[in-house]
Formats: C-alpha cells, structure tokens, sequence
C-alpha cells in the first residue's frame, strides 16, 4: 500500500513539475487578467464565442472521437515529399504574401514584414517526441533565414499556431508582437518585453509602423494545458497602405463572417482555414465548403486556403480539403489563389493558381 501511495505521489509531482516548463506558457494575472475579466464576452471567467459552440455536437462522444483518430486514414499524409520554392524575403515594394504550409506566411507590405503564426517545428505539441511529423518537402524554411521582422502576429494559443521554439528563435529580430487578449502571458513568460507587446480583445484597433491591425471574433477556443479559453482566439483586419487582408486564424463557420465583411470589406485578400474539420466536431473548424462561403461573407476579393499541406490534424485525406475548397470556389464563383509552398502572392498582379496537389498523385501513376 504505502508503495503505491509513494508511487501515486511521484506522478502527481511529475504531472506538476511538467506543466511548469515554458512550453506551457502561463495563464494570465494580475493586470491584465483584470483587463481580461472587464471583457462583456467573458463569463464565469472565460472567453466565450458570440454563438454557442460545443466542442463536439450532441450525441458524440470523447470516446467516439478518441477511436477515429487512432483508426487514422492511410491516405492522412502525402505519398511523396511536397514541392516547394525557396521564398524571397527582399521584396520592396507591393504587398506580398509567402505562404509555408498549415497557418504560417510571411506579409511584405513595401518595406514591413508581418509574420504570422509561424510554426516551423517538426511537431505541433510541448513536445517534439509527441505527436505527427510534418510532411515531408515542408521543412524548407526556418527561423535563421528570416530578416528583421517588424510585427510577429499570433492569432491564438495553440500548438500549431504557436510555437515556443520558433518563438525562441525568432525574437531576437521581431521588433513588435501583435496577438489577442491574453497571449500575451504566454510571451512574457519566454522572456519578450511587455512593451513589445501588443493584446487585443475582439473590436480593438492598433497602429503600427504605419499598420492597422483590428481584432475581429472567430469561433474556436484556446488553452496550451487542461484549462480552456484563459486567452482570445481572434481573426485580424489588416490595413497597409495600399491594402486590406483578412486574417482568419481558426474558426468555425458562422455568422460573424458576413458581420465583419459589413464593418470592414471589401477584402483584398482573405486568408482562410480549410483542412483539419470532421463531423465529429463540426463547429470550430470550417469544411471546405463553408471557407468558400466565409470568403463570400467577407466579400473578399481572391480567397487564400491554408491550414493545410503541412500537418494532419484530422482524419480527412492530406488533399481534400484543397480538393474541395477549389471545386467550391468554382462553383460559386470566388477567385482562389493556390500557391506551392514558397511561393509568393503579389496582390492585385500575381496570384499562382496551379494545381500542384494534382501533379503530385499522378507523378506517382
């Protein structure tokens, strides 16, 4: 008995000494969980979505979802390694987005560069033991080979949006950080100065290098441990000065889109999730479909698709999404962009449209 006990308390400790390490960042306190609680969309201490969002809908269990992604999809990741182009940071002039598979691009306005929610580690979790690889060919790019980066914007708290060690070894040439309400928590605990720091709710506004960056509401969730929704998931408005782009971030389908496209479109560009959804948890992940429907909502102009071609996250084949999303946008007469990996999107003169996913299955027939 007293063995067991000893060993019970052994793992209570461990399970605590581990939740302690940096790669779980910390939740919010002192002023700004204040901030945080004067919030009118918190409640009981939380963020809350503008529309009721179950992780899972009635009828679906943990357990019904525990057993379909450990039955898995053989066809989850590709056959072959991703094509890619090895992307050019020295643009001057334009706006120009580089997108390096799942959520994370690189925006050239003129001179400034906007880096957004990189993930360039192999895994998305605390852990690089634990979790899917990244595909092969996706590992092309990495912190070193950035230049000095204005503003590193973050989205929200997840792994694969958030990344401590990409974080680490970016910040020593990240001038500013924009993120939501909350997160900031998660950035100060890895050493970034609070006044390099920028937090916004949903409708806040900020002004930076000549940017306008305005947080605007997703539906999702967010939590890097057991405790949920401490911090903000939020999509971006991002006006340059010859610009305006969308920045998704993750999100169900709902109609906030339609809201924001009101308040803030027409869009440029609207950078939007499209992989990673599944009946079993259909409200904070949209299906390809809905993304094209979002884009619409939004009334942007050409719609960009990501949140995909890096990382299986879903059970869904690693190219249905695309799949879907451009059959969609044809259907419904939304001009798409589809890039390779690397590759740059000049907006309003250059938007790659190939169908690169398709070369790839018939290189191999």
């Amino acid at each position: 008995m007293y063995i067991s006990l000893i060993l019970i308390f052994a793992f209570i400790v461990l399970v605590f000494v581990v939740l302690k390490l940096p790669v779980f960042g910390q939740l919010p306190n002192g002023e700004r969980l204040v901030r945080i609680q004067q919030v009118p969309f918190v409640a009981e201490g939380v963020f809350q979505n503008y529309s009721p969002t179950p992780m899972q809908p009635e009828g679906v269990s943990m357990w019904m979802i525990l057993k379909k992604v450990i039955k898995g999809n053989p066809n989850g990741r590709p056959p072959k390694a991703l094509p890619h182009i090895k992307p050019d940071f020295t643009s001057l002039t334009g706006t120009k987005v580089t997108w390096f598979g799942h959520s994370s691009y690189l925006i050239q306005a003129e001179t400034l560069k906007i880096l957004v929610d990189p993930v360039f580690s192999r895994t998305t979790s605390p852990f690089s033991f634990i979790g899917n690889k990244s595909y092969d060919g996706t590992d092309f790019v990495h912190p070193e080979d950035f230049p000095a980066v204005d503003i590193l914007l973050i989205t929200h708290d997840h792994y694969d949006h958030m990344d401590y060690q990409s974080i680490l070894r970016l910040k020593g040439k990240v001038k500013h950080f924009v993120t939501s309400l909350g997160v900031g928590s998660h950035l100060e605990r890895w050493g970034i100065p609070k006044d390099q720091i920028t937090e916004l709710a949903w409708g806040e506004q900020a002004a930076l290098f000549g940017l306008s960056f305005t947080a605007t509401p997703g539906r999702h969730f967010t939590g890097r441990q057991f405790k949920r929704n401490h911090t903000l998931w939020s999509s971006f408005v991002l006006q340059t000065p010859q610009h305006k782009l969308f920045l998704g971030g993750d999100s169900g389908y709902d109609s906030h889109f339609k809201t924001i496209g009101a308040e803030h479109g027409p869009f440029d560009l609207a950078i939007l999730e499209c992989g990673q959804y599944n009946e079993y948890w259909p409200f904070i992940h949209m299906f390809p479909e809905e993304t094209v429907l979002a884009a619409k909502d939004l009334q942007a102009k050409v719609l960009l698709p990501v949140h995909w071609a890096k990382f299986t996250l879903s059970v869904h084949d690693w190219d249905e999404s695309i799949l879907r999303v451009t059959k969609s946008a044809e259907e419904q007469g939304q001009a798409i962009t589809t890039p390779l990996l690397g590759e740059t999107i000049s907006i309003g003169e250059h938007y790659p449209d190939s169908k690169w996913w398709l070369n790839l299955e018939q290189s191999l027939k």
